[in-house]
């Protein structure tokens, strides 16, 4: 067992004369690595070192610098303090929020350091000198250090070559380079993507302003809807896109190889992004069918032209060997004359809560007539199966269900409750058979024809859904 350590001095700097600037960013390095931080960090804690080093030597005519260990800090830091006894910052606020900059670059520097680094403080009395504390986050693995090891880094610390300007200017001068590479070619592929997302946004934006319109006589529950739809506008929808595009982009391996570490991690950021989507587009479409904007788009089409366009989708999002996904031949199915986009929507989130809750087995979809007029889509697996008291909440808004793979699976809790909506939007019911540890079959009955009908909306349900979205509700089926 470790035993914790106080804030601990590693190396003191003094600066004194410029290049002393250069011996405070390379002793940086030397500290970061000492302390098992990766290269990254080392060169940013580094910079920031720099950058305040500098500052102290150009307004206050010299400084010390010092390396600390903080293990009792929760996580554990490293620390480095810039202590000088100069004339102080006069305007600190202004410095530290970005307005004010002095001809020598000072705010840059400070603002520069601070987003470097995971702890910035900054202690400042006009006419007694500065104290600027930098701090970053040490990886697991230097958790468990010792006073004795802690000593031995800080001996070898002592003994390592201090100075040594023509290397560290070719390694600032790499970084440099690495980085304005880097920089070129994003900046290429943030054009392409802004591009996109103009196109996008302009959708959303009239999306929203259609809601918006309607919310004017709703009451208090327009106020929630208004607060709710307007944030997931710009501030949720189009950071969203521009993760999952740059995910994509870094999946596909267009900006170089991944470790399998950072393969994972950039997985968890898409997989993440796709939920918040999820549940971004299910609101939207709950508060238009609330709302009754919801409109009927009436196209022929045929039940194997969508099984054909569902199954291109699903394709590549089966990942798991033991759970296989299959159509059966529907080509004798009549046309239908409906939305097809709805109905294409209760198929795909059926089939993606199928897929979810099936360890091994197969998840098949099927469609069949029902007399004349009717077709029946069914969704049948083999999974974890539902409880006879879960059958009906599980088309409630929110509603979650005790099960361990909850624990590995994520949802929004909207799917089953909106698909129930578009299929009595579209004259028709869904329905579920289910029973534990054998499976559950999901039908949508849906009429040949879309005959359009004429409804009161109910504004107390719309004022559930709005609220219980605020309130941070969540399920995962």
């Amino acid at each position: 067992m470790s035993t914790a350590l106080p804030h601990q001095l590693l190396s003191t700097v003094e600066i004194r004369l410029e290049q002393d600037i250069v011996l405070a960013r390379r002793r940086a390095r030397q500290v970061a690595e000492a302390l098992g931080l990766e290269g990254q960090d080392q060169s940013r804690l580094a910079t920031a070192v720099s950058e305040i080093a500098r500052n102290a030597f150009e307004y206050a005519g010299g400084g010390t610098v010092e390396f600390l260990l903080a293990m009792n800090d929760s996580p554990p830091l490293a620390l480095v303090r810039v202590s000088d006894h100069g004339p102080g910052i006069e305007d600190l606020p202004a410095v530290l929020g970005g307005q004010y900059q002095s001809r020598t670059g000072m705010g840059l520097g400070i603002v520069g350091a601070r987003r470097l680094t995971d702890h910035f403080e900054v202690m400042s009395k006009v006419g007694e000198g500065t104290r600027v504390l930098l701090g970053k986050r040490l990886p697991h693995r230097a958790w468990k250090l010792t006073p004795a090891s802690v000593s031995q880094i800080s001996a070898q610390l002592d003994s390592v070559r201090t100075l040594d300007l023509v290397s560290e200017v070719q390694e600032q001068n790499q970084e440099l380079l690495r980085s304005l590479e880097e920089a070129h070619r994003r900046q290429a592929e943030i054009e392409r993507l802004n591009q996109e997302l103009e196109e996008t946004n302009r959708g959303v934006v009239a999306l929203y302003m259609e809601v918006d319109e309607h919310a004017k006589d709703l009451g208090r529950a327009a106020d929630l809807k208004s607060r709710v739809l307007s944030d997931i506008s710009h501030e949720v929808r189009t950071p969203l896109n521009a993760i999952l595009n740059i995910s994509r982009l870094l999946l596909d391996r267009l900006d170089g190889e991944l470790t399998s570490e950072q393969e994972r991690q950039v997985r968890m950021i898409r997989d993440s992004a796709v939920t918040v989507t999820d549940l971004v587009d299910d609101l939207l479409e709950l508060a238009r069918m609330e709302a009754g904007k919801t409109v009927a788009r009436v196209v022929g089409f045929s039940a194997a032209d969508l099984f054909a366009a569902l199954r291109g989708m699903f394709r590549p999002l089966v990942t798991s060997e033991t759970v296989s996904l299959l159509f059966d031949d529907v080509t004798a199915v009549p046309a239908l004359e409906t939305d097809e986009g709805k109905v294409g929507q209760i198929l795909r989130n059926l089939i993606s809560n199928a897929l979810k809750f099936t360890e091994k087995g197969e998840v098949r979809v099927s469609a069949e007539c029902r007399g004349t007029d009717t077709i029946a889509f069914s969704v049948a697996d083999t999974g974890v199966g539902i409880a006879d008291e879960d059958r009906d909440r599980i088309f409630q808004e929110f509603h979650q269900i005790e099960h361990p793979l909850q624990r590995r699976v994520r949802g929004t809790g909207l799917g089953l409750p909106l698909s129930r909506r578009l299929a009595q939007f579209l004259g028709g019911e869904l329905s579920v058979q289910s029973q534990i540890g054998q499976g559950s079959t999901f039908t949508a009955v849906i009429p040949r024809r879309y005959i359009e009908r004429r409804t009161s909306e109910r504004r107390d349900a719309q004022d559930r859904v709005i609220s219980a979205a605020l309130s941070g509700a969540g399920s995962t089926r």
